[in-house]
């Protein structure tokens, strides 16, 4: 599968209906998420694994992995009314992979990799610090979405557990108007996806 295409299939992922403010619920960008997706799949850190995805949404990264190959991919999110978004998209892309609903913080599925585009922390301070650890804890491959300006940060974080950023990218991300408390029609942020090893 070539990146446009896998890139053409994600768009049809539908968004979240009621997304919750407290959760930070931002759907990944098809055009991000086929990018990082594509470049886990060339390192060699999708095809024929077993992918989690931790916080997924509305199934972004859990279905993108399994277009790309992996053998079995299982996304985790605490929000009912986007993992019933997630089954809809399941059913509708005829994706062979698996939803659950539970907090991040007591998922001890192990993986190969991890796809995480965790809260940014913009509502509630330090709220990617649960992801990180957990996701350490859980694969030795991770790849994680954070505001750019916390990129030291992250490495520093990932250093003293033992870990290193072995990789990142730079993505203008673009949050649309959500909730009642944006201001503008659109923000445009730059996001560091690093790849945790």
């Amino acid at each position: 599968m070539k990146k446009k295409d896998l890139e053409m299939v994600l768009q049809k992922v539908k968004n979240f209906e009621d997304p919750d403010p407290t959760l930070e619920q931002y759907m990944t960008p098809a055009v991000i998420a086929a990018d990082i997706l594509f470049d886990a799949y060339r390192k060699g850190d999708v095809e024929g694994l077993k992918i989690v995805d931790l916080g997924c949404g509305t199934g972004m990264f859990t279905i993108g992995a399994w277009m790309l190959g992996a053998s079995q991919t299982i996304g985790f999110d605490i929000s009912e009314s986007a993992l019933g978004i997630a089954e809809e998209n399941k059913k509708g892309l005829g994706a062979e992979v698996e939803f659950r609903h539970q907090d991040i913080l007591s998922v001890n599925e192990g993986a190969d990799t991890i796809f995480m585009n965790p809260p940014f922390g913009c509502q509630n301070r330090n709220a990617d610090r649960p992801f990180l650890d957990r996701a350490m804890e859980l694969s030795e491959c991770v790849y994680s979405i954070h505001m750019a300006n916390t990129l030291e940060f992250v490495k520093e974080y990932c250093s003293e557990h033992g870990r290193e950023v072995a990789y990142y990218k730079i993505y203008k991300y673009e949050i649309p108007h959500t909730f009642s408390f944006h201001t503008k029609t659109k923000k445009t942020v730059d996001v560091a996806v690093v790849n945790i090893r």
